[in-house]
């Protein structure tokens, strides 16, 4: 579509938080988290001419390679919040951006994330085949405290449980969306620390994609400050989650 009158290089929407997206605590959930970010990065990408339809005249779409999440709080039910959004880089087939939100004008969680130009029908990254000149870059304007970090897998990861990937774990890239991964790990995660909001950050690596009927396993390795959420298929890696309490 054309680039939007209403575009901006930096972006804000708005969402009133619903009970189906709370925990029992009546707190956000960490997925409907990740869901109300990507939601924002799409829609200014949709505003900005490089949404998933204008990138699909080119069999293109982005895709999250990297995603880190620093939470001082989880908003609530009925909580009005605003997401805030900015591109760092973009260049090539690579770009990183920033994203905010805050609640009452309180900034309570900051996130950075990697994202690639993906060919839909290659399946693997290539230069990104519209303009983006448009967009101003903000390099210096960061969103968290510290940018992203290698996950270490312990080789000692404990076997959790394995899983067949089902037609409701896809999204319109035709793969494992990023925020099914985060809820297939969260779902073992002992429930007294994420009703008591004891993450204070997360990372997420994506290494490669997954697809309907893959055969997967969830390992899990806990130390003092962290859990380590790794997931393999044919016994190499294709995902890495690292909470940290």
């Amino acid at each position: 579509m054309p680039l939007s009158p209403l575009f901006t290089s930096v972006y804000s929407k708005e969402f009133e938080i619903n009970f189906t997206q709370c925990l029992p605590s009546g707190r956000l959930k960490y997925t409907e988290l990740c869901n109300l970010l990507q939601l924002t990065a799409a829609n200014h990408a949709d505003i900005g001419g490089i949404s998933f339809s204008d990138m699909q005249e080119f069999n293109q779409a982005w895709v999250l390679s990297r995603m880190r999440v620093e939470v001082s709080a989880l908003p609530q039910w009925y909580d009005v919040v605003t997401v805030k959004t900015w591109i760092n880089t973009l260049e090539n087939s690579r770009s990183i951006r920033a994203l905010e939100m805050y609640v009452n004008g309180e900034k309570i969680i900051g996130c950075e994330t990697f994202w690639a130009v993906f060919n839909t029908e290659k399946r693997r990254p290539e230069l990104l085949s519209l303009p983006h000149d448009h967009f101003e870059l903000f390099p210096d304007l960061k969103a968290t405290e510290e940018s992203f970090s290698k996950i270490i897998i312990d080789p000692e990861k404990e076997e959790v449980f394995e899983k067949t990937v089902i037609l409701s774990d896809l999204d319109i890239v035709n793969h494992v969306n990023h925020v099914k991964y985060l809820e297939w790990c969260m779902d073992v995660v002992d429930e007294n620390i994420i009703l008591n909001q004891k993450i204070k950050s997360f990372e997420m690596n994506f290494m490669k994609e997954l697809s309907l009927r893959d055969q997967v396993v969830i390992h899990e390795n806990i130390s003092e400050n962290s859990i380590v959420f790794s997931i393999t298929k044919e016994n190499k890696n294709c995902f890495a989650l690292q909470l940290n309490l």
